[in-house]
């Protein structure tokens, strides 16, 4: 896919909904770059650090995908907005523990975070009902990110190759697609290999969706091929609380 202008984001200062728009017009720029629609890409509101307030805002302003990445922070904000009659779609984008899978799948419409054949056994054994799940693969090897790699460089991590095929035949798991968390890069255009490289893998398995891109590298996410980009302070504005 063609090079794009992508450059690190300045965090907005704008109400929810401006922020909203400009983003929206910058993943219209970078699909027309790539030739591609921009309907095509999802934009998956994360809401880590920012009360349900400002979920309404954004809801308002059209997202109709939340994401969180703990249980316990989500839970009040998912009760908040079902007491409202509030209906969106949950993103679970965070490491998941195997402890805390009876709650998500209670709560969540979707788990990004797939990390291990240990997480996805235990997903499997305890859904009632086919879940769509994304595999999170550390495309880059960094020992500080989870995921599957996709060479033995770290010991102590599942490789992707076996680990497919044993995920991909586990009973309840309906796997969507491919999630990964790119380095931090001044520039962006430092990590387009590796969405170049997530992508080309969901090809090979035939898989269609592609959970890549945060605020600081989105646009080259879309002219690479993602399907969701995961914002926070693209659309919420700097956090306040971790």
């Amino acid at each position: 896919m063609p090079a794009g202008s992508a450059r690190r984001d300045v965090i907005p200062t704008g109400t929810v909904a401006e922020n909203i728009a400009a983003v929206r017009a910058r993943i219209e720029a970078a699909a027309r770059r790539a030739g591609r629609s921009p309907d095509g890409v999802r934009i998956v509101a994360v809401s880590k650090g920012f009360p349900p307030e400002r979920i309404l805002e954004a809801v308002a302003a059209g997202i109709t995908d939340i994401a969180e990445n703990r249980l316990q922070e989500a839970l009040p904000k998912v009760g908040w907005l079902k007491e409202r009659g509030i209906n969106v779609t949950w993103h679970f984008v965070g490491h998941l523990q195997t402890n805390k899978v009876k709650g998500v799948l209670a709560h969540f419409d979707i788990i990004h975070s797939v990390d291990s054949v240990r997480l996805a056994r235990e997903i499997s054994r305890r859904a009632t009902r086919p879940v769509p799940v994304l595999l999170q693969v550390n495309v880059a090897a960094e020992a500080t990110k989870g995921g599957f790699i996709l060479e033995p460089v770290l010991p102590d991590r599942d490789l992707f190759w076996p680990a497919w095929e044993e995920i991909r035949v586990l009973p309840n798991l309906d796997v969507r697609g491919l999630m990964t968390i790119a380095p931090q890069a001044e520039n962006p255009e430092e990590v387009r290999p590796v969405f170049r490289r997530l992508r080309e893998l969901a090809e090979t398995l035939g898989l269609s969706e592609l959970s890549m891109g945060m605020t600081e590298d989105y646009e080259v996410a879309v002219e690479e091929g993602t399907t969701m980009v995961r914002l926070g302070r693209a659309i919420f504005g700097e956090r306040r609380s971790e």
